[in-house]
């Protein structure tokens, strides 16, 4: 058992165990339990009913919040000509194509948070795949963030993207903004997240959907939330 700061024991008083709360209320309740004294990241976690051994039933991909994550990522896109021209009129804040990854494989930078890459690029970028795999970072249609609509995919990351991809108990995570969004934003950008996964719905699974829906800062307590608390 983890050993927990006063802090932390002080904010878990707040929220019963054993109730779930209305997003409504859980927006407000995640604002009050925050534990950090700089501006905390909010973030959503959703149990789903999923076999994710089956390929029809592992969720990835990516939403645009209506009101961002409130980080400012930083984008690498690999492209050339026009389609490059194009990253960096859309503030892309690096554009390259083998010298950026050289530069990764070389020097171990990761300067970036996020690539974005043009189909073409995906073969010489593929080779340092064992570098970018771990930490999240390969591209992947699936996410958008391997496309030709350069321009497209750069204003989405920038206008706060939000990716996701379930774990194999079924998970899916995401950011839905900082302790600085007002409760409002907070529910609609959580209404965004929840309404997208539950558009998505594989067709071959039966029963119960969402088991459990919570929201939490980084490092405070979770609250659970009502999946009756939105729109089906």
């Amino acid at each position: 058992m983890k050993n927990r700061g006063k802090k932390y024991i002080e904010a878990a008083k707040k929220i019963e165990k054993s109730k779930t709360y209305t997003k409504e209320e859980a927006a407000k309740l995640v604002k009050e339990t925050s534990v950090s004294k700089f501006v905390s990241t909010v973030e959503i976690a959703m149990n789903l009913n999923l076999d994710t051994k089956k390929a029809d039933q592992q969720l990835r991909g990516a939403i645009v919040l209506p009101h961002g994550t409130g980080k400012n990522k930083k984008v690498l896109v690999l492209a050339k000509g026009t389609k490059a021209t194009e990253a960096q009129n859309a503030g892309a804040d690096f554009v390259g194509e083998q010298d950026m990854i050289d530069k990764i494989e070389k020097e171990n930078w990761f300067g970036f948070d996020v690539i974005i890459a043009t189909p073409d690029m995906m073969p010489a970028l593929g080779k340092i795949g064992k570098v970018l795999g771990p930490r999240g970072l390969m591209p992947n249609p699936k996410t958008g963030t391997v496309t030709m609509e350069v321009e497209k995919a750069v204003n989405e990351v920038k206008a706060g993207r939000v990716e996701y991809r379930t774990d194999s108990f079924g998970n899916v995570h995401g950011i839905i903004g900082n302790t600085n969004f007002t409760e409002e934003q907070l529910v609609e950008n959580m209404d965004a997240f929840v309404g997208n996964i539950l558009r998505l719905k594989p067709q071959a699974v039966k029963g119960e959907y969402v088991k459990n829906i919570s929201v939490s800062t980084t490092m405070g307590p979770g609250i659970k939330v009502s999946a009756n608390s939105f729109d089906k």
